[in-house]
This record gives C-alpha cells, structure tokens and sequence, in this order.
C-alpha cells in the first residue's frame, strides 16, 4: 500500500504554527507510542528549531511496555527528553510539570539573571493527527477544555489554555507533512487512525497488520480469534470473519467488516499491548511481546 494524505486545511494549519511558534518557548510534540518514528512529523522539527523540546510518548498503555521503556532511553542518549503517557489517565501525566521544568531551565535561569520577572512558561502542543493531543491536555488542565475524539481533524484553530500561573498551553491542530517518503510510515499511520478510513481499502490494510502481527507477535490472533494461523494473510482475515459472523448471502465473507473489527479492536488495545517499531533502529520493524519470547 501506498498511502498519502494531507487535506488542504494542513497547509494552513503550518503557516498559523509559524507565526505562533515566535510566542512560545516550548514545543511540546505529542507522538503515539506504538509508533515513535512514523508519528514524529519531520516539519515540526524544523518548525521548533532553536525552541526547547519535549516529547510525550502518549497511548503508552497500547504500546509494548518493553519497547516503552527502550524509547525512552534512546530519546535520552540523543539528548531528548521524553515522557510516557496514558492521556485518558491523568495520573499519568503529573510527571509532566517537572518534565517541562527541567525542559525549560537554561530560559528560566537567563531571564532571572537578567533581572526579568518570572513569567508562565508559554508551551505550544503539537502532533500528527488522533495521537490524543485533546484529552491529553484535557488530562494536564484538569478540565475539559478542548473537543477531543478519536477520529484525526477534530481540533481545529487556535486555542490557547492558562494553568494555573505557571503555564500556558496553546493546541494546534492535527499536522502531517505533505509526503511519506517511506510506505510504511503511511501504512503505520494508518493502522493507528492518523489517516482517514474513508480514502482507505480497510481490506488491504488489515491484510499489512495481519501480516506484522504474524511476524511479530506470533500467537495473538490465533488466542484472540480461536483460529489457526493459517499460510496466508487473506485466509487469515476470512478466518476472523467466519468466526465474528462477517457473512453475506450464501456464506460468503464481508471482508470489509472482518477487517474493520481487527483495526478496532488493535487500536483500541483489545488485541493487547502492542508497539509497531522498535528501538534505536530507524527500520520499521514489529517488536515482540516479551511474555510471548
């Protein structure tokens, strides 16, 4: 599959960010943990460039928990602070002021030498689309304060969010960059919902996750689905649909609604924790489940 997507509203979407980066002193750039590599938009880098960074490893709780912890440790061996979160917690995000602190120090501690007054750390959130930007600041406010969902393209415009007297939080909408260089960046995208179904064959895709979950996690869709993992990726897919009842007249298989229960039910962690890269190497790659190995 060869997968690509970037609406026409993104473009501006980059022009309002940069503008409104002048204001700020930190980006933070909210990733999906399953996908650390493919969910970090290449823009926001050169778009941050100069700016104190922080990265939030967010749906933490779907990712393989050992590739969790690797990500974090090779973040810090480049130099790069990152934090795990589980944005629908909000116990999980508590480590998140001491993070933007220390994120912050070098400014902190030149403007106080300078004699100037303390002021609210001024923080733009940024992100590929569906990473849980919303509910994340939703989560770190303590307040419902912007529309979250799970679909990408629900925020849009400008909205900036005080905490307290310590930080100030501007949202930005969901922002891919105009090509993937690389297919499985877009097919990883779209496993996770950064793209919209509606400009996607559900069936193909379903066949690719099949496939990576056969490679990398031998065993979960067999335990899942009560079937056997059979020699090909279709016949696995009619497999599932046999079992959940995806039948059209005469018996035979809805493809389309097999395959959109196995996206569901891998994004939203029903098929377990599982990560589609792994670290340091950029390759993609799936991890295995250390229970499993």
């Amino acid at each position: 599959m060869d997968i690509q997507w970037y609406p026409g509203h993104m473009t501006k979407t980059i022009r309002q960010m940069q503008e409104d980066i002048k204001l700020v002193d930190l980006v933070i750039e909210v990733l999906d943990a399953r996908i650390p590599v493919s969910s970090r938009n290449p823009d926001i880098d050169a778009l941050a460039a100069g700016k104190a960074r922080l990265l939030v490893l967010n749906k933490a709780d779907l990712a393989d928990e050992r590739e969790n912890t690797r990500w974090v440790r090779y973040y810090k061996e480049q130099g790069i602070t990152a934090v795990l979160t589980d944005a629908r917690n909000r116990g999980s995000v508590k480590n998140l002021m001491p993070a933007i602190t220390e994120a912050c120090r070098e400014k902190t501690e030149r403007d106080r030498a300078r004699g100037m007054k303390e002021r609210p750390i001024r923080t733009m959130i940024a992100g590929i689309p569906n990473v849980g930007k919303s509910t994340f600041i939703n989560s770190f406010s303590g307040k419902a304060m912007t529309k979250t969902g799970n679909k990408p393209g629900v925020t849009r415009g400008k909205q900036w969010i005080r905490l307290g007297g310590r930080v100030e939080l501007l949202d930005t909408p969901g922002l891919l960059w105009p090509k993937f260089e690389d297919k499985t960046v877009g097919e990883n995208l779209a496993l996770i919902g950064s793209i919209n179904d509606q400009i996607l064959d559900e069936g193909e895709l379903a066949l690719v996750l099949i496939r990576r979950l056969r490679e990398g996690y031998p065993g979960k869709l067999a335990l899942r689905y009560k079937i056997e993992e059979t020699d090909t990726d279709l016949s696995c897919l009619e497999e599932i649909g046999r079992k959940r009842g995806c039948l059209r007249k005469g018996g035979e298989i809805d493809y389309g609604r097999a395959a959109s229960i196995l996206l569901d039910e891998y994004r939203s962690g029903v098929l377990g924790r599982i990560s589609l890269e792994t670290a340091p190497d950029k390759v993609i790659t799936i991890a295995k489940d250390p229970q499993e190995s």
